[in-house]
């Protein structure tokens, strides 16, 4: 479920993903429903590629995010996020996730990730492992499958080279013209 949700800088919120255009994509704001272009020079990410530096290896966002789901027990973040301070901050990341890499992590982090937590709290999404997506995925690759097994239309397709350029055999160099010469190659 995450992988359709979208951080998109300078835009505040989190946004779905609705549709994929040339050079942007439609994305719909959880917040109001609005949609709206996010283009390519826009930095988007999707929250499933998002985790959380650790002091072994880096924690999935929905890992930290069913933490904190199952300390608030499915409710919004109890801590007032305008107002905390950043050791609140801090300790309230290491009730989570204890080990949680301290240098690397930064308040301002963590105040994003439980206003993000709020949000998708608001918007009714409350699952965030990543087997809806492996489930998803598994149906697309299937039905691959099934259109794999149907015998495909034979069509003879021409390659850039048939088209751009005819073959050239004796008979077709004589009756080639000469280029014709320029200024500049007379001067020479």
């Amino acid at each position: 479920m995450l992988k359709s949700i979208l951080s998109v800088s300078g835009k505040p919120g989190l946004y779905k993903m609705v549709s994929q255009g040339k050079n942007m994509l439609i994305v719909e704001s959880l917040i109001d429903k609005k949609r709206i272009p996010a283009y390519s020079r826009d930095k988007v990410i999707s929250l499933g590629d998002i985790s959380i530096y650790a002091k072994d290896e880096d924690t999935p966002l929905y890992k930290v995010l069913n933490g904190v789901k199952a300390k608030e027990a499915g409710k919004p973040v109890s801590l007032d996020l305008t107002k905390a301070t950043p050791d609140e901050l801090r300790t309230y990341l290491a009730e989570i996730l204890p080990d949680y890499d301290r240098e690397r992590v930064y308040p301002t982090d963590v105040k994003r990730l439980l206003s993000w937590y709020n949000l998708l709290l608001k918007a009714g999404i409350t699952e965030y492992d990543p087997q809806e997506d492996d489930k998803e995925e598994a149906e697309k690759s299937e039905s691959g499958k099934d259109e794999a097994k149907k015998p495909a239309k034979t069509a003879k397709t021409q390659t850039a080279k048939d088209v751009s350029a005819p073959k050239i055999t004796a008979s077709t160099k004589a009756k080639q013209p000469v280029a014709k010469t320029t200024q500049r190659t007379r001067q020479k």
